[in-house]
């Protein structure tokens, strides 16, 4: 079955059933690598994708309900003003160890300061929660959070 989604300010057919999770089609049918299947139950932020400008887990709900709607990876957040100055300010501050996370932490924060830019430090860790980083570099981050929203 076809199905065509809108990723990155494009249109893409893809061929994966409907009900397949979101982060599949991204990761293995179109090569998009940045969201990482973490717990696979929604609850660690490392599958995180923005979805008409919210951040979104990407690894339960199936691809058929993204219809219609603007799905933004990682990869896409080069090309958007506030996406393009987290992760310049999270290499600015090495915000990530291992780096599994740093994905869904860029997302959540991009689509944080869409919304807010200037979300103040509780507001920033509210919207952080759902991302977990085992390595702790969540001191780095809220330093990168700090400088983005400059």
């Amino acid at each position: 079955m076809s199905l065509t989604l809108r990723i990155n300010g494009a249109e893409v057919a893809v061929t994966s059933e409907p009900d397949t999770p979101l982060i599949y089609v991204l990761r293995d049918e179109l090569g998009l690598k940045g969201a990482k299947l973490g717990c696979g139950l929604e609850q660690c932020g490392a599958c995180m994708v923005l979805v008409d400008g919210e951040a979104v887990p990407s690894c339960v709900s199936p691809a058929d309900t993204f219809g219609g709607k603007e799905i933004t990876t990682v990869e896409g957040l080069a090309d958007d003003p506030t996406g393009a100055r987290v992760q310049a300010a999270f290499v600015s501050h090495t915000a990530a160890q291992c780096g599994y996370c740093t994905a869904g932490l860029v997302v959540a924060v991009t689509a944080l300061l869409q919304r807010n830019p200037d979300a103040d430090t509780k507001t920033v860790k509210d919207a952080l929660a759902p991302n977990i980083c085992r390595c702790g570099s969540h001191p780095r981050v809220l330093r990168a959070v700090e400088e983005a929203k400059a």
